[in-house]
């Protein structure tokens, strides 16, 4: 009879019980097989679809440039990652080389990780785009973030592969057998998977209880952050995912009619974009100074539009003005004829509605 005490090892009162450290071996490569498998499968999926399935993700003038994914991702991206995507949107080479190089380190981390080769340092990248991903992406997912769910289990199985190495079936293990003095060299045993980390058992219970504590704190961390019901009750987060939300600052009123604001969609879904109907003028007694219908707002020129970035965007479109998730844009609505400029100085807010009822509003001041 066995008994396995708290720190996972077991105690074997029966001889028959007891196992050698081959047989461990054995149990937890078999163990790990499938878990190897598909967190690399996952990886080189997403590398795969962008180099050989769906090019267009890599192509900056197709319609699903992964620039627009990116920019989606800005509001609610974490840690300052809002602050990297917004300088890689602005600077074109550096985003196109980094789009690059992310889905290359996906292709061949997921394909190390299937074969099994160099798998703890397979491993370790998986950890990390894992951890990007969740940073960038995680809030997004109306129901269960399921950006987040996808990255924080990725992040908990690239854990287990560092530390416990390829499991069966794989090229480390081939290439141990076929050159046996692999064992001896240090290289070998950190970055390849066939053998346990050249370490003691102790040093190695530390190590294995610091990657767990870290992986726990940050996936729950994350998770408390994005919508609570950990320390705090359930919320939907500091940026919805699903409701569209826009920051409206900088407003003011020229001297000759003309109202000038800034706008940011900060939130809600990439799947569709926001569609604003109107605009109102109001002075500080709540009356209406002007009104800019859709078709006004449809039909202004693109000079009274400039976007901070290249691609999701501020535009027309066929019912007032159109906007992608993270678009930014300094908007200019022109002065009606009819409108008198005396009574500009009494102007106090804009208000922004949406077509599903939504009103946004930003104080204005003459200029």
């Amino acid at each position: 009879m066995s008994t396995l005490t708290l720190d996972g090892t077991v105690a074997a009162s029966d001889p028959a019980d007891q196992r050698s450290t081959a047989d461990v071996l054995r149990i937890a490569a078999l163990a790990l097989l499938s878990i190897r498998f598909i967190q690399g499968f996952i990886y080189w999926g997403g590398g795969s679809r962008r180099f050989i399935y769906a090019p267009a993700k890599l192509d900056p003038n197709a319609a699903s440039w992964m620039a627009n994914k990116f920019q989606s991702a800005m509001p609610g991206a974490l840690l300052g990652t809002d602050h990297i995507i917004a300088f890689l949107l602005h600077h074109f080479y550096l985003l196109y080389a980094s789009l690059i190089l992310f889905s290359a380190a996906e292709l061949i981390a997921g394909l190390f990780l299937m074969t099994g080769f160099l798998t703890r340092v397979a491993a370790l990248i998986s950890i990390g785009l894992s951890v990007v991903l969740m940073l960038m992406f995680g809030w997004q997912g109306a129901t269960c973030i399921d950006e987040w769910t996808m990255a924080a289990c990725n992040l908990a199985i690239g854990a287990a592969l560092m530390l416990g190495g390829s499991g069966a079936f794989s090229l480390d293990n081939a290439l141990l057998a076929r050159k046996p003095t692999l064992a001896d060299r240090g290289w070998f045993r950190w970055m390849a998977g066939a053998l346990p980390l050249p370490m003691r058992s102790d040093t190695f219970q530390k190590i294995a209880l610091a990657v767990f504590a870290a992986t726990v704190i940050f996936n729950v961390a994350t998770y408390n952050y994005y919508r609570g019901s950990v320390i705090t009750p359930f919320h939907g987060g500091p940026v919805s995912p699903s409701k569209h939300h826009l920051d409206l600052t900088d407003g003011v009123v020229l001297p000759n009619g003309v109202v000038r604001f800034h706008a940011y969609l900060d939130g809600g879904t990439p799947e569709a974009p926001s569609n604003l109907m109107t605009a109102v003028l109001k002075s500080n007694d709540g009356s209406v100074i002007e009104q800019w219908d859709s078709t006004a707002l449809s039909h202004l020129p693109a000079s009274a539009i400039t976007n901070e970035f290249a691609y999701n965007r501020f535009a027309p479109g066929p019912f007032g003005l159109r906007a992608e998730m993270g678009a930014m844009a300094t908007i200019t609505l022109p002065a009606a004829g009819a409108t008198d400029t005396g009574s500009l100085r009494n102007a106090a807010t804009l208000q922004l509605h949406t077509v599903n009822g939504n009103t946004f509003t930003v104080a204005v001041r003459p200029q």
